[in-house]
């Protein structure tokens, strides 16, 4: 038996908190899975796992070992890419979660830059905001929006500016606001989701003022704000990122542009109790470096946090 296979094998599961969500990362069979385990217990003479209501959950044994084990892989890592060359040796699977419209828009456009850059490294993406990271897998997740507390590691990549946004055709019928309270005459699309919300504070200067936003229309997912906003049934109020194509083309318009709003920030979200691995960090490091260069994200160098 390889001990490094099975001690992989047995971190995924504790990590995914079940043999079949295990072996689905692994792209092997259950019963392959649950032979390591049992061939890993044999050898170690102690049990691993427990079977209980929520799953398998470590034995103290298994808790003793998971720690080490863990790190002997990401030292295994980390030696063949110092041997190797640290681009040139990026290989295997990288798995990320994104939010569907920023994945869509801004990180599967900027795919081939990458794959081109490590070309033995295939990429997995899991196209939905609220997965969880350990049970899906994921390497990384990149996350929008300020982040509740939890045991994850997370670093911020940067922010990018929110504008109020409608069609030309929008405006030209319902007339331009000049100031944030005018809002309270049109009709918002409001995002009905944890980075939006219909409580919004402006400032200018020293001069701060809130509106709530009404409106007949509330999405739950950013493809519909934009799918609405765009057949101008109101603006909403969002991030560059999100209506980024439209903005260069002029076919959306921002307004009340000396006004200050909130920005949204990007966060590469990493999965509990583990270093980000080498794959995870590159792609983190160029999604930043992309944002940056072509100037919708203000980046920002801040020191890793627990968030989640």
């Amino acid at each position: 038996m390889n001990r490094l296979a099975a001690m992989e094998v047995f971190v995924r599961v504790v990590d995914a908190g079940s043999l079949s969500a295990a072996a689905r990362q692994l792209g092997v069979g259950q019963p392959a899975v649950s032979k390591t385990i049992a061939q890993l217990e044999d050898r170690l003479g102690v049990r691993l796992l427990l079977r209980s209501t929520r799953g398998l959950t470590p034995t103290e044994s298994g808790q003793k070992f998971y720690e080490p084990a863990k790190r002997s892989l990401e030292e295994a890592d980390e030696a063949d890419l110092a041997a190797r060359g640290a681009g040139a040796a990026l290989s295997g699977r990288l798995r990320i979660c994104a939010p569907i419209n920023f994945a869509r828009l801004h990180v599967i456009p900027r795919l081939p830059a990458f794959l081109a850059k490590y070309p033995a490294l295939d990429v997995e993406i899991v196209l939905d905001d609220k997965v969880d990271v350990i049970e899906a897998g994921c390497d990384l997740a990149l996350r929008l929006g300020k982040l509740a507390d939890s045991a994850l590691m997370a670093r911020k990549m940067g922010q990018c500016p929110r504008l109020v946004i409608a069609t030309p055709s929008y405006f030209e019928a319902a007339g331009e606001p000049r100031i944030p309270d005018d809002l309270h005459s049109h009709q918002a699309v409001i995002y009905d989701h944890r980075t939006g919300g219909a409580l919004w504070k402006f400032r200018r200067g020293i001069a701060e003022t809130s509106v709530t936003l009404s409106g007949r229309i509330r999405v739950t997912a950013a493809e519909g704000v934009r799918a609405a906003v765009l057949s101008g049934l109101g603006f909403t109020i969002a991030s560059i990122w999100m209506f980024a194509p439209e903005l260069d083309a002029s076919t959306v318009r921002p307004v009340l542009r000396d006004w200050m709003l909130p920005p949204t920030e990007l966060w590469a979200v990493f999965p509990t109790g583990r270093r980000a691995s080498a794959k995870a960090r590159a792609f983190a490091s160029f999604i930043e470096e992309q944002l940056s260069g072509d100037g919708t994200a203000v980046t920002a160098d801040v020191p890793s946090l627990s968030v989640g």
